[in-house]
Parts: C-alpha cells; sequence; structure tokens
C-alpha cells in the first residue's frame, strides 16, 4: 500500500499567502502612486484655477457667490498689456534653448575626453570642474559682472547664453562623463577597425548610448536657464531683453505698487508650460540617464 503525501495542500497554502502578498504590494503601490500624483498634481491644477480669477478674488476671503466665477481676462492682459511678456517669453526660450543645445554639445565633447583620453592631468582637472560645482555663482557675482562688462556682454542674449551654459557645464560633464564610462570600450575598437573616425563613433555609433545622458543633460541646462532670474537681472538692463522671471517681477499694477496676484498666476501658468511639456516628452531618457550614467562613476 503506497502512502502519499499531502503536498497540494501546502502548495495551494503557498500560493493563497503568495496570491495575498501580491494584492497586498499591488495596493500598496497603487495607494501610493496616486498619493504621489496629488501631491504634484493638486498644485499644478491650483496654480491654473487660480490664474482663471480677478485679482480681487484672490486675495479676498473664499466666498462661494464669486469663487468659481472664472475668466481668461489675467491672460488677455498679460499678453496684450504693455509688460511685453511675449517678448519675455520669446528671449527666456531664445535664452533657454541655446544654452540647453550649447551645454549639451560642450559636455558631451568634455565628457568623452575625460571617460577616453588618459592624460597625467585628467583626474585633477575632473575633480576641478566636479568641485565648481559646489561653489555658487552668487558668491562671485561681483567679478563675473566685471568680466561680462569688459567682454561687452551685458544687456546681451549671447552674454545671457555664455553665462548660464558655464554655469551649468560641471553637470553637464560630470553626467556624459559617466555615460561614455559605461560604455564598452570595444564598441569604438570594432568601429575603428571599419574605418570611423571619432567624430563618425560619438555620433552614429555611441549616440543612441549615451542619448540618456544628453537628455539629462539638455533638461537639466533648460529648466535652470529658464527660471535663471538673479543672473538675468544683474546682467540685463534693457527692459526689451528681459526674460520671463525678470518681466515677471514687474507685473506689478495699481497705485503704490499694489501687486495684481491674478498677473501673477496667470504668468505663472505661462511660465510651467515650456516646462512640463519638455519635461514629458524627455521623461524616459531623463529617469534613464541619471539611473545609469549619472551614478556610475
Amino acid at each position: 500500500m503506497t502512502v502519499v503525501a499531502p503536498a497540494p495542500r501546502a502548495s495551494a497554502g503557498r500560493t493563497s499567502t503568495g496570491r495575498r502578498e501580491t494584492r497586498t504590494k499591488r495596493l500598496l503601490y497603487a495607494v501610493g502612486g496616486t498619493g504621489a500624483f496629488l501631491v504634484f498634481a493638486v498644485p499644478l491644477a491650483w496654480a491654473l484655477f487660480r490664474s482663471l480669477q480677478p485679482g480681487d478674488v484672490i486675495v479676498a476671503a473664499p466666498d462661494p457667490a464669486t469663487f468659481f466665477d472664472l475668466t481668461g481676462e489675467n491672460f488677455a492682459a498679460l499678453v496684450t498689456g504693455p509688460g511685453n511678456l511675449i517678448r519675455a517669453v520669446g528671449n527666456s526660450l531664445v535664452v533657454a534653448l541655446s544654452c540647453a543645445v550649447l551645454t549639451t554639445v560642450l559636455a558631451t565633447a568634455a565628457g568623452y575626453g575625460f571617460a577616453r583620453f588618459r592624460f597625467r592631468s585628467g583626474p585633477l582637472l575632473f575633480a576641478l570642474v566636479v568641485a565648481s560645482m559646489m561653489v555658487p555663482f552668487q558668491a562671485i557675482l561681483t567679478p563675473l559682472y566685471l568680466q561680462m562688462n569688459l567682454m561687452r556682454l551685458t544687456d546681451s542674449l549671447l552674454g545671457l547664453v555664455l553665462f548660464t551654459t558655464t554655469l551649468n557645464l560641471p553637470f553637464g560633464v560630470l553626467v556624459m562623463r559617466n555615460a561614455f564610462s559605461s560604455i564598452p570600450g570595444e564598441l569604438e575598437d570594432s568601429a575603428h577597425i571599419d574605418g570611423a573616425g571619432t567624430f563618425r563613433i560619438v555620433t552614429s555609433v555611441l549616440r543612441p548610448l549615451i542619448t540618456p545622458g544628453a537628455a539629462t543633460v539638455a533638461l537639466y541646462a533648460f529648466l535652470a536657464a529658464w527660471t535663471e532670474f538673479l543672473g538675468a537681472l544683474t546682467f540685463l538692463t534693457d527692459t526689451d531683453l528681459y526674460t520671463l522671471p525678470v518681466a515677471m517681477v514687474n507685473l506689478q499694477q495699481g497705485t503704490y505698487g499694489q501687486i495684481d496676484f491674478g498677473f501673477i498666476a496667470a504668468g505663472s501658468v505661462i511660465a510651467m508650460i515650456p516646462c512640463v511639456i519638455l519635461y514629458v516628452g524627455l521623461q524616459r531618457f531623463y529617469v534613464a540617464g541619471l539611473a545609469s550614467g549619472a551614478v556610475k562613476g
């Protein structure tokens, strides 16, 4: 007579326990994801809602009779008003896009050099580049202004582009150097054997592999240049060259410098649009770049 052990019961018990754990994890993931979404989405939705309210309604106590009276007058006044906000948006786009492109190109070239070329002062130079990230530009603002004024780059969007590019280059070089370091050198050796030069290797062979790092650098540089205030306020005095953050400060209406918070809310929404579009478009590259090249050292 053969005795069969009751193994299926234990297996069924473990399967049931595993299913309960899976459901619990899914529930926790759903709750955490929903909470994170609300933390980021609610302030954006609230800013958009406030931008559609008149300034007197924003500063007044909540009143159900007027709280939901939404209008587009704030946006219309910003577009047609004397504040030159549209010109300021154009100036910010020129500076931010130029800074993103220039920073990405220079950081890619420097990162490739630090990752692939071996020279005696390389580690020291790279350490100096990384160390410069710890020095706030506010501490050297006066000599920066004197230098830019001597080079006739004040009151110039080109000068502001070069200034913001210089500030963002250390982070870009760090990211791109680590991105190149994570790529096996055998790929380049094979391309060299096939007769490809360095430029062709970087632009054709390595480009798909360094795209996440380059997108990270471009996004970081764009956001930094788009929100730059103190540098633009210091180096620009011509109102026609003001960028959006500086123009937003001048959105004061009424007597005695009273601030119209409706204009401020509408201007903030306008300032968020390019950032949201760019981040959504480059999100997968940005996450991949931070998770790989920016971490590996």
